[in-house]
């Protein structure tokens, strides 16, 4: 019976005896919790709020409905039917999927295979009807209608209730049947559940974690997430049940290039007209922005997508984490070999470089099987895909990355869809450095470094705040066999036969070695010190040459030279030398990024051979934490003092200083101001929260000047349940307790 049909109802007709529905119960509490949706901010809505709530829950298992009838349900006698569409198709047919029409069996374990809708009756109250209701593991993801007739079994004609509002079916890492099926229990809680991570930055050497708010279950987001996919990603409702389509989707819109997407990157220094992107603090405020205006969000780089794409992957139920690889390689020319050129001084020459190294590059990974892409050697290549909104490069003509099978980006795979060569390329090309004298003159190969790209690849451990290191879910160890081996592999699938030879291993009496201090603070100077050893014990050597540091962007991009020094040194057989560079804070603060990013390289000569050294290395001077502190115990629903501190640590004072706070418990966020920081000065601030639940909470606090920015600092802390909620302590001091806190 088709939706939306008005019955036209005679008194003597058989229909008038037919079972009508008044009104339905979505039951929000017992579906929130078995569904673990009940964080929603679209299932918390009650009448206080003045809006409705709205039914959220996971595909391929079921859901109840309270029906509440004009009588009795008479299993001998009533029939009912479901008839679902998906809310925003305009025709909806039972061949795309889009509409399903199911009767309501009689008895409970009768809801039928996974990979079908299913519905059945559960109880029957006097009046009221409880039924169980399935959407099919392959639903499509979204909004759906909901329409209910009724009918007699011995008649044609029946009635029909339309549910007012549509309810909303997402993907279900709970569901084996689901293809984002997680087994663990710790690891659905991490990937899915928690709205709070870790970000890496920095630079390989100088490895700096930064908390991002997700936000996935505050309001707007769910809906906006959907609109991404659907309106920006363009992915028809037909297919939005595949993960696959859906994250591919999803990686072109949060960039705004070619499809007026989520964000606006941005890699120059002048964000005049929007926000600079050091200075968001998570997803909420860009995605309740684009929601409200659809139009790009200003502005972004890698983290900020990856921070976005995670919280669209979460809200819709798709396990996500945020990765983050050092000495990250941007291979324009798909040659899985990252070229520079240095002019005889050593110089980097900008104009001739289009690869690049980025000092980090941030992207995602989400969970799921890929039936499409077969069996490997080392069996199938489902688990985590990464998929990357940072628009670098075009993938079938819009800029999107992935997913790409992060076991087949180890296994050298680099023609799998979608994009392994390029992802491939981020973790494992050489670095060549080549001597360039001049349009009618050979280069010359300086240098190949096959171990400096893709280290350190990071994510937020499970349940803790640290680091995890995921290189060898990347990579086979550097210097192995298989290492080597996939290599070549890679480069002959790539077409590319670059050939490996080494001119400058011939002569290896100079040894050359940069050393940096562990840590380098923002505000101080800072040494960069060059060790230079004569391994023979017979020859002399003299050794010219200059180092030279720049300030450059994390992306390796656009750098700005600080200071260069030029040094000769003689080496008796046997010896070593330091050659020492100082460089004050007044050299290098003005011409500072604003990630505070340095690029140190030297170029030397080994007078009388035709020995020529290149070497570079990244590092950054670290900023000061804001120390955030609990100035009480944390329970549910009670306030409690939260302090937060900073000492300006610049020889100079800041001004226009803002401290952004987000948190569990907080509402909006909260901005505290101050003019001007003097030297050293210590500022402290203080504000209540009232943490809304027990359990895992994250506080997390940014501060931005005109001087300084970028300046952040996080809590993680345990919210206790409230004493009326403690139902007993068992012999260990362990607490059993009501929590709202979802597995």
């Amino acid at each position: 019976m088709a939706p939306n049909v008005a019955w036209k109802v005679m008194a003597d007709s058989p229909s008038a005896e037919v079972l009508t529905v008044r009104s339905v119960d979505l039951c929000i509490e017992e579906n929130g919790k078995d569904h673990h949706t009940k964080r929603f901010e679209l299932m918390s809505r009650d009448e206080y709020s003045g809006k409705i709530p709205k039914l959220v829950v996971r595909r391929g298992q079921s859901f109840r409905l309270r029906l509440v009838c004009d009588r009795p349900y008479d299993r001998s006698r009533d029939a009912l039917s479901l008839i679902f569409t998906v809310a925003d198709e305009e025709q909806p047919t039972h061949g795309h999927a889009t509409l399903v029409g199911i009767p309501v069996n009689q008895f409970p374990e009768q809801l039928g295979e996974p990979h079908e809708w299913g519905a059945a009756i559960e109880t029957i109250h006097g009046d009221l009807l409880e039924i169980l209701v399935k959407p099919a593991a392959t639903a499509p993801v979204g909004q759906w209608k909901l329409d209910i007739d009724t009918k007699l079994l011995s008649d044609a004609f029946g009635k029909s209730y339309s549910l007012p509002q549509a309810f909303y079916v997402l993907f279900n890492p709970w569901c084996p049947d689901d293809l984002v099926y997680m087994e663990e229990k710790a690891h659905r809680h991490e990937y899915v559940m928690s709205d709070t991570t870790l970000i890496y930055r920095g630079s390989y050497n100088r490895l700096r974690p930064s908390v991002w708010k997700f936000g996935q279950f505050e309001k707007h987001i769910l809906d906006c997430s959907l609109l991404l996919i659907a309106k920006i990603g363009k992915v028809s409702a037909t297919h939005r049940g595949d993960p696959v389509r859906v994250c591919r989707a999803i990686s072109a819109a949060v960039n705004s290039p070619d499809d007026d997407g989520a964000l606006l990157g941005n890699w120059g220094s002048d964000y005049s007209g929007g926000t600079p992107p050091t200075k968001w603090v998570g997803s909420v405020e860009i995605l309740q922005q684009f929601y409200k205006k659809q139009k790009p969000v200003k502005f972004a780089q890698c983290w900020v997508f990856a921070g976005v794409v995670s919280t669209i992957a979460r809200a819709i139920g798709i396990p996500s984490r945020v990765v983050t690889n050092y000495s990250s390689a941007h291979d324009t020319q798909a040659s899985l070999t990252v070229d520079y050129f240095v002019d005889k001084s050593g110089k980097i020459m900008e104009e001739m470089n289009a690869d690049s190294i980025w000092n980090y590059h941030v992207w995602n990974e989400v969970w799921m099987q890929r039936p499409d892409l077969g069996i490997s050697s080392d069996g199938d290549y489902g688990g985590w895909q990464a998929i990357d909104a940072t628009p670098q490069e075009a993938s079938d003509g819009m800029y999107r990355c992935g997913p790409a099978s992060v076991l087949a980006v180890k296994l050298g795979e680099v023609m799998k869809p979608y994009d392994n060569n390029f992802l491939f390329a981020e973790v494992n090309a050489d670095k060549v450095f080549w001597r360039y004298t001049g349009p009618h003159h050979p280069l010359k190969l300086l240098r190949k470094d096959v171990l400096g790209i893709g280290l350190f690849i990071s994510t937020k451990a499970v349940g803790r705040w640290e680091r995890e290191d995921i290189t060898a879910s990347y990579k086979f160890a550097e210097k192995s066999e298989e290492e080597r081996a996939t290599m070549l592999k890679a480069l002959k699938q790539a077409n590319s036969y670059f050939s490996r030879y080494y001119l400058n291993e011939e002569f290896n009496e100079v040894y050359f070695n940069f050393e940096l201090r562990d840590d380098i603070k923002i505000g101080e100077p800072f040494s960069v010190i060059l060790l230079v050893k004569n391994r023979s014990s017979e020859t002399r050597h003299v050794v010219e040459g200059s180092l030279h540091v720049d300030t450059v962007l994390y992306t390796g991009k656009d750098r700005d030279s600080v200071k260069v020094d030029r040094f000769s040194v003689t080496l008796e057989p046997g010896t070593e030398e330091s050659i020492r560079m100082v460089v004050e804070f007044h050299e290098y603060y003005r011409k500072l990024r604003d990630q505070a990013a340095f690029n140190i390289s030297c170029m030397a000569t080994v007078l009388d051979t035709e020995f020529e050294f290149y070497a570079q290395d990244d590092f950054r001077v670290r900023k000061p934490d804001v120390k955030i502190s609990l100035l009480g115990k944390p329970v549910s629903q009670a306030p409690v003092e939260v302090q937060f501190t900073l000492e300006n640590p610049l020889p100079i004072p800041l001004h226009k200083g803002v401290f952004h706070v987000e948190g569990s418990g907080i509402g909006k966020p909260l901005l505290f101001k101050h003019p001007e920081i003097a030297p050293g000065e210590k500022v402290s601030n203080t504000f209540t929260m009232t943490p809304p639940y027990s359990g895992r909470m994250t506080l997390a606090a940014k501060f931005t000047s005109k001087e300084l920015d970028d300046v952040d600092g996080f809590l993680a802390f345990i919210a206790h349940p409230r004493p009326e909620d403690i139902i007993m302590e068992v012999e260990d001091n362990s607490i059993i307790a009501r929590t709202d806190v979802i597995d």
